[in-house]
């Protein structure tokens, strides 16, 4: 019995009144050549933000602002300033747009955490203990920074606290430095700023001015 082969779908198709229909133009063709899947055109200027705002309701964690450029079909120049723009109407909401670099997330307002908290059963979640906050304050004025250099600015081996800050996802390894054995560089994370309700590493508040300088002098 001979064998048959599927017609690839195309943009004409003849309907049961045996008319021949069009498909409309979205529908020609897809990535994968199936006829199916919608050719996405970039979102009207009007109609930028509304879907950005979309696509980090629904992100499961920090978003490359490159992949959204991808996504939404325009320059990444347009993205960042969109998300400037998001960042500042978010303001007056219930949620936050975080900023890290090239990263972007949008998370719940810091004031609504522990309503948040309560909703999800997350109230009675076990705090940072002492030494964990000095580490992770180190590492968010001076990084990138290495476990090393955290040690002698604490004057303690902090490997358990540094251990506890990348299990909660405060911190991470960000590079090596160029010193011999090419030690782990630390930084935080976006994870960090929404734990303590910031929009980007430059809202921390600035330093005492006699906690500037470093071990010996050195500024940090």
């Amino acid at each position: 019995m001979a064998n048959r082969r599927k017609r690839r779908p195309d943009a004409s198709v003849e309907n049961r009144s045996g008319r021949t229909a069009t498909r409309p133009a979205a529908f020609a063709g897809g990535p994968f050549g199936s006829g199916d899947v919608p050719r996405l055109q970039p979102p009207p200027a009007e109609k930028l933000k509304a879907v950005l705002e979309s696509l980090l309701f629904v992100a499961q964690g920090p978003v490359d602002v490159g992949v959204l450029a991808r996504v939404l079909r325009v320059e990444t120049g347009q993205v960042a300033g969109t998300v400037e723009s998001l960042a500042a109407d978010c303001r007056e909401r219930g949620v936050r747009v975080l900023r890290d670099g090239r990263y972007v997330q949008m998370v719940t307002d810091p004031e609504a955490a522990p309503y948040v908290e309560r909703l999800l059963g997350m109230d009675h979640q076990q705090r940072l203990s002492h030494a964990a906050l000095e580490s992770l304050a180190i590492i968010a004025y001076r990084q990138p920074i290495t476990r090393a250099a955290i040690d002698a600015i604490r004057g303690v081996n902090s490997d358990r606290a540094v251990a506890t800050l990348i299990a909660r996802g405060l911190v991470e390894e960000v590079g090596r430095a160029a010193a011999p054995g090419h030690p782990a560089l630390l930084g935080t994370t976006v994870r960090f700023l929404e734990h303590f309700g910031l929009e980007s590493p430059q809202d921390l508040p600035p330093l005492p001015r006699e906690e500037r300088q470093g071990p010996e002098g050195e500024k940090p």
